[in-house]
């Protein structure tokens, strides 16, 4: 069995840097978003002055040439086009703010626009004014709608804090949320850490004690052991005695078969008839060197052929048609021998020569496994193939 305590402590502080590692991103997350928050905090302030900054110029700007239509003094001039300038400069600034929110930078377009309108009214008053025409000035003072013009402008300016507000406001809400998130999130990996290390601790604590009641069984055991390695000393001595008896037995045994086998084929040898041991399938499976001689081919290319391509039942003679079962094949089968018949044997080169045909089938105790043919061939009597 093998040791998994190393895998599982290693398991156990791969969990704990997993953990600490989804703390720290998780922290690191809420930084970011808390550094993103007080950006979006002083980037709301800013469009807040600034469109509070368009306002005050506008009124500034519409102060000054009022006071200048009365009394003419280029100051009060020199005050109007400064207090105009810082309006667009307000503006400007109020849409490079507002570049990112579609909504927001809307409504400061907007309200450059409406600026823009009472810049105009403004510089056409002043213009009329630096002329000394007193009825183009009474006239265009009295088309004047200025409050109106500027309470519109405010009500631009109020609508655009309080939608920045509340934006403002919904941000607090989601930091605070997020902030809340991460401090479950540091005290949960926390408390994981802490579990799992005292799981890791348990683990090899476990471990050292069963290495320790393990060693002292396997000293009991080696004990035990050592005693029945004594006792099993001399009945092997005496076993190996015995093994040595039979194996000398055995080796006489099977030199006593290959000599029988030897013996056995030194006869088929030396038979002058043509020899063939047959497979049950009547497949040559051993030759004499007689059938090698007659039929021309190596004993290598004769094995596993069948019987009938080398060797026909029949005399030759008459108007002989192949039987549609094979006679040697139903010997076989039966277990009966057949003697002294008709056969014609083929060679490689296809000539002919007759002989005497004699099947004994092989058996292995009840069983039919094969069988021996032996055939007497008639030298004298050798035709060639037409």
């Amino acid at each position: 069995m093998k040791d998994h305590t190393i895998s599982r402590v290693l398991a156990f502080f791969l969990l704990i840097s997993v953990v600490m590692l989804v703390v720290a991103v998780e922290a690191v997350r809420n930084i970011n978003r808390s550094v993103a928050s007080s950006d979006w905090v002083n980037h709301t302030h800013a469009v807040i002055l600034e469109a509070e900054g368009l306002l005050s110029s506008i009124r500034a700007g519409d102060g000054a040439m009022r006071t200048y239509v009365m009394t003419g003094d280029a100051r009060d001039l020199t005050a109007c086009r400064d207090a105009l300038a810082q309006m667009a400069e307000h503006a400007e600034v109020a849409k490079a703010l507002t570049r990112s929110e579609p909504a927001q930078g809307l409504q400061v377009v907007h309200l450059e626009s409406l600026a823009n309108q009472r810049a105009d009214v403004v510089r056409e008053i002043l213009a009329a004014r630096r002329l000394d025409n007193a009825p183009a000035v009474q006239k265009l003072l009295a088309a004047d709608g200025g409050g109106d013009a500027i309470r519109e402008i405010q009500r631009k300016v109020e609508k655009l804090k309080n939608e920045e507000m509340a934006l403002l406001a919904e941000r607090d809400t989601a930091a605070y949320a997020q902030a809340q998130t991460t401090r479950w999130t540091v005290w949960l990996g926390v408390t994981l850490d802490v579990l799992l290390l005292a799981g890791a601790a348990w683990l090899i604590r476990d471990d050292l004690a069963a290495r320790r009641r393990a060693a002292t069984v396997l000293q009991t055991a080696n004990e035990q052991l050592d005693a029945k390695v004594r006792e099993r000393t001399a009945e092997l001595g005496a076993a190996n005695a015995l093994l040595s008896t039979e194996n000398l037995e055995r080796q006489w045994t099977n030199q006593a078969l290959e000599h029988q086998l030897r013996y056995n084929q030194l006869i088929i040898n030396s038979i002058s008839d043509l020899v063939f041991v047959l497979t049950k399938a009547t497949k040559i499976s051993r030759v004499n060197p007689a059938a090698v001689h007659l039929i021309g081919l190596e004993a290598a290319d004769l094995i596993n052929q069948p019987l009938s391509r080398f060797v026909r039942l029949g005399d030759g003679t008459g108007d002989q048609t192949t039987p549609m079962i094979d006679p040697i094949v139903t010997a076989l089968k039966e277990g009966r021998d057949l003697r002294d018949q008709p056969v014609i044997l083929e060679d490689r080169r296809g000539r002919r020569t007759r002989g005497r045909f004699t099947l004994f089938p092989l058996r292995d105790r009840d069983k039919v496994v094969g069988g021996v043919v032996t055939v007497q061939v008639n030298r004298a009597k050798t035709e060639t193939t037409p």
